[in-house]
C-alpha cells in the first residue's frame, strides 16, 4: 500500500510582504516533508496565498489599485520566499485562480444539495483584521473602541444578509463519531475541551458577505461572495 503524506503550511494572506514568521512556518513545514520522504511517504508539500476578502479589497484601495494586481505583486513575494528558503513544496496554491475557484464553487452546490446551506440575515460584531465574528461575550470596549479580546483587533457591528452553513446539524453526529473513534481528536489533551465545546451547542456560521465584492461569487447569486474562511478552506 502507498503511504502518501500530506503537509501544509497556512496559505498566506497577502496583505502585506512576507516576514519572518511566515519563513518559520515554512521551514518547519519543509523540515516533516523531508523526513517523511526519507522515511518512503509519498509528499504532498502546499504553500500559497489566501488572496480574497475585505482586508485585501481595502489594502488595494489604500495602493489605488485594483485588488487582482494587488495579489499578484504581492503572492510573487510570497513565491519568491519558497525559493529562496529552497523550500521543496509540490504546489503553490492561488486562491484567486480558476482551479480554486472551481472547487470552492462544487464545494458550495455540494452543501446546498445536501440542505446544509440556508439564507438568513447576520448581525453582530466583524473584526476586518481578523476576518473573523464574535458575539458580546467575546468583545471589550478599551478607549472607547470595541475590540475582540482573543486578538485586540477593532471590531465594527454589521447587519446583512448572509447564507449560513447548518453546524448545529453535525453536532450529534461529531459527537457520536468522536465515541466510535476515541482517537480522532488531536492531540489527546484537547480531547475533553473540543468535545465539551461541542456540547455546548454548535451555531450555524455565516458563510457569505454582501458588504464586498472581492471574493469567489455564490453559485446562482451575483450579491454574495463566499466568506474567505470558506473559500480558504477548501484550497
Amino acid at each position: 500500500m502507498d503511504k502518501n503524506y500530506y503537509i501544509t503550511t497556512p496559505i498566506y494572506y497577502p496583505s502585506a510582504r512576507p516576514h519572518m514568521g511566515h519563513a518559520y512556518s515554512s521551514i518547519v513545514a519543509d523540515f516533516f516533508a523531508r523526513f517523511k520522504r526519507i522515511d518512503g511517504f509519498n509528499v504532498h508539500f502546499l504553500t500559497g496565498t489566501d488572496e480574497h476578502g475585505l482586508k485585501i479589497q481595502r489594502a488595494a484601495e489604500r495602493k489605488k489599485i485594483d485588488p487582482q494586481t494587488f495579489c499578484d505583486e504581492i503572492s510573487q513575494t510570497f513565491r519568491d520566499l519558497s525559493k529562496t528558503l529552497n523550500l521543496s513544496n509540490t504546489d503553490f496554491i492561488r486562491t484567486t485562480e480558476e482551479r480554486h475557484k472551481k472547487t470552492v464553487q462544487h464545494l458550495w452546490n455540494e452543501l446546498e444539495k445536501n440542505d446544509d446551506i440556508y439564507l438568513s440575515k447576520y448581525s453582530g460584531w466583524y473584526s476586518v483584521s481578523d476576518e473573523a465574528y464574535y458575539s458580546d461575550e467575546e468583545i471589550i470596549e478599551k478607549e472607547n473602541v470595541k475590540i475582540a479580546i482573543s486578538s485586540g483587533s477593532s471590531v465594527e457591528w454589521i447587519e446583512e444578509e448572509s447564507y449560513f452553513f447548518r453546524l448545529s446539524k453535525w453536532q450529534d453526529e461529531l459527537l457520536k463519531y468522536y465515541e466510535k473513534n476515541p482517537d480522532f481528536i488531536s492531540p489527546k489533551s484537547r480531547k475533553n475541551e473540543v468535545i465539551s465545546f461541542v456540547k455546548g451547542g454548535l451555531k450555524d456560521l455565516s458563510i457569505s458577505r454582501k458588504a464586498f465584492s472581492w471574493g469567489i461569487k455564490v453559485p446562482n447569486s451575483q450579491d454574495h461572495v463566499i466568506y474567505v474562511w470558506l473559500d480558504a478552506l477548501t484550497n
